[in-house]
């Protein structure tokens, strides 16, 4: 046969092909443009993505009595009431001010109580992530005088870092509070220890579900004094988990205390998923693999931290100023910490990420356009939210509640997301708003990637996010292709508001065009 006749053959199948790439590209301009690859859906509410770092005098300082530690001081919970996690800086000299005699309300190393944070907490509905971490002066007393940092290694000077037995010290404290704020009513009376009669021994307060052990123990700029290896973390954490699985006492190790309570790991400043493998190596030699077939791990959560910055343009490495989430390593990181964690059946979490508003931060966000620096931290700060909730991050953490000082240009001194006077700044604006809103659902898919426009769900209703992944001012005209849908109501973030601005729009024929801005603007379809 001649070619033209092949070529009339086909005719019917290349009509049908230009008909039905025809129809998905005229489908594709009503829904967006753009290629994108949709993450699994998440389901993780996004109000998880809503924690706070914080310390206990955020809420048990009280301005007006300052000598009062033991109540707290309402119109500081106030400020909180956007966030949906808190995790708490709780320096271990703060319940063992002295070796082997532990307090907790009152604390013998400031007089805080901390029975009364946590009850507080818990009924404001705030999940609480203990973070016990540096080295009481007792035991830093152990090492010469010129090595003596709070953010030493958590073991007396000279110990065997890469034995779990050296960090006994440290996991015989994570027992007693696991005790104390733990589930476990049935702790044996004779394993909890108090240091006076004003701390009233207790067990199975269950105020807390979360214990993290230690900060940054990756801590390449501090030394070798404060920086372990992966194989020395590891060992610290299965001595912090179950006292290296029952080896080093019944009164030692989280899981000893409470089995339910969840160990999460410190968040590794680094970001290296290559640190966490190690880790899990040194399990698997270590602690062998459970009657199921998986690893004996020592922590049920990973973690770690990530500031979105220019550091990966810089030749030196060094970052100059803070960056859209978007824009940077923040997902492909995410994802890769989440293959890990979906591997050994572990969920991930982000425990600091943030943006300073000091304008000489090398870690400040930045004016753009016509908003304010603190504007565009209060944009960037929402989008980290919507990106990692995005990538399948479980829960995530703001640095932090206050500045540690605003006038200083050092990185992170100025991430605060509420003023020394009780005033929320515009972050802490858009968090509540979001939370109030979009709380409960959870993300389901992306449909297009510039904007972005994600589909949240919670039961039967429906939640669309769109986003310009920018840092220039920069809009886009969106299509929505919403059949059956007569309207939606657009939810607008606001400063200074308790809740976003409300417009209902109607939906024609199926459609509804949606300019999109950095800022993120919310689509709730109503009916």
């Amino acid at each position: 046969m001649s070619r033209k006749y092949y070529l009339w053959l086909a005719l019917p199948l290349l009509l049908l092909v230009a008909f039905i790439c025809k129809n998905h590209q005229s489908q594709s301009e009503a829904k967006g443009t753009g290629n994108y690859l949709s993450n699994p859906a998440n389901n993780a509410p996004f109000r998880d993505m809503l924690g706070v770092n914080a310390f206990e005098w955020n809420l048990l300082q009280n301005p007006v009595d300052p000598n009062n530690t033991m109540v707290v001081y309402e119109p500081k919970m106030k400020v909180l009431e956007g966030v949906a996690g808190m995790r708490h800086y709780l320096d271990w000299g703060r319940i063992e001010g002295s070796k082997g005699k532990y307090t907790f309300a009152p604390a013998h190393n400031g007089g805080w109580n901390y029975d009364a944070m946590y009850q507080r907490c818990k009924e404001a509905n705030i999940d609480m992530l203990a973070d016990l971490k540096t080295c009481p002066d007792w035991l830093l007393e152990t090492y010469p005088k010129d090595m003596r940092d709070a953010e030493n290694v958590p073991a007396p000077y000279g110990s065997d870092r890469k034995q779990p037995v050296s960090y006994i010290l440290q996991a015989k404290a994570a027992f007693q509070f696991a005790a104390r704020y733990g589930s476990n009513k049935k702790v044996s009376p004779s394993l909890i220890s108090v240091a006076d009669p004003l701390n009233q021994p207790k067990a199975g307060l269950n105020l807390v579900k979360y214990i993290e052990c230690d900060n940054e123990r990756d801590k390449w700029w501090k030394g070798d004094k404060a920086k372990q290896s992966a194989e020395e973390y590891a060992a610290n954490m299965s001595a912090f988990y179950d006292g290296d699985k029952g080896k080093l006492g019944k009164n030692v190790g989280v899981k000893k205390a409470d089995p339910n309570m969840k160990v999460v790991m410190g968040g590794l400043a680094s970001a290296d998923v290559a640190y966490v493998e190690k880790m899990i190596e040194w399990c698997k030699v270590h602690r062998g693999h459970r009657a199921n077939g998986s690893v004996d791990l020592c922590f049920d959560v990973i973690n770690y931290h990530l500031y979105a910055n220019d550091h990966k343009q810089q030749s030196s490495n060094n970052a100059t100023v803070g960056v859209a989430p978007e824009l940077t390593d923040a997902s492909a990181l995410a994802r890769a910490f989440v293959v890990l964690g979906n591997k050994y059946h572990l969920p991930v979490w982000v425990t600091e990420a943030g943006y300073d508003v000091n304008q000489q931060s090398p870690q400040r966000a930045i004016p753009v356009g016509n908003k304010s620096a603190l504007i565009t931290q209060a944009d960037w700060l929402l989008r980290t939210a919507l990106l990692y909730e995005r990538e399948g991050i479980k829960k995530l953490f703001f640095y932090e509640l206050y500045d540690d000082n605003l006038q200083n240009a050092m990185q992170y001194a100025s991430c605060g997301l509420v003023t020394n006077d009780l005033k929320r700044r515009p972050a802490a604006d858009y968090i509540l708003q979001a939370k109030n809103l979009l709380g409960n659902y959870s993300y389901q898919k992306t449909i297009s990637n510039n904007p972005i426009v994600d589909l949240y769900k919670y039961g039967q209703k429906s939640i669309y996010v769109l986003t310009v992944p920018d840092q220039k001012g920069r809009t886009a005209t969106y299509t929505l292709h919403l059949p059956g849908t007569r309207h939606v109501i657009m939810h607008i973030p606001q400063v200074g508001a308790d809740k976003m601005t409300d417009q209902l729009r109607p939906v024609i024929k199926g459609q509804l065009t949606i300019e999109a801005t950095e800022t993120p603007v919310f689509v709730e379809i109503k009916d």
